[in-house]
């Protein structure tokens, strides 16, 4: 049930994660000012990719990869591709791109000029959106 909800949820993450960088990538080429709404979007979308993570943590440490790593040791782990994309790879890249996308929206604070404000949004968003691809197990998702 857990793991049926990760994976709908992370539909809903990677739509806010683009909706994210498209609008900031657009507000900034074309001059646009910084409105309420371009602040509740990246808020918005730093919740859900929280919720995600919290989401992702608890499939992890209830899935059979889990069981393997404690039976097996992490060397094993490290030898099995399919285990260490589950146990390692995945939730070590999206927990950094959660930790990438709290800083940028805590930069926001300090960005005077509306064109600051959507460039950082573009690149720390940008770069996480980017990790979050990197890392989907796009062969096991659907």
């Amino acid at each position: 049930m857990i793991k049926m909800l990760h994976s709908f949820w992370a539909i809903l993450t990677l739509l806010m994660l683009v909706i994210t960088v498209v609008n900031a990538i657009i507000s900034l080429t074309s001059n646009k000012g910084f409105g309420e709404k371009d602040l509740r979007i990246p808020l918005f979308t730093l919740i859900v990719t929280h919720i995600q993570l919290i989401l992702g943590l608890i499939v992890l440490f209830s899935s059979a990869h889990f069981t393997f790593l404690k039976d097996n040791g992490m060397g094993a782990v490290m030898k099995n591709a399919e285990a260490r994309l589950f146990i390692v790879e995945h939730p070590l890249m999206m927990i950094i791109a959660a930790v990438i996308l709290t800083i940028g929206f805590k930069k926001l604070k300090n960005k005077a000029t509306d064109k600051g404000l959507f460039k950082t949004i573009a690149v720390y968003y940008g770069i996480a959106l980017l990790l979050v691809l990197s890392r989907i197990p796009w062969g096991q998702w659907f």
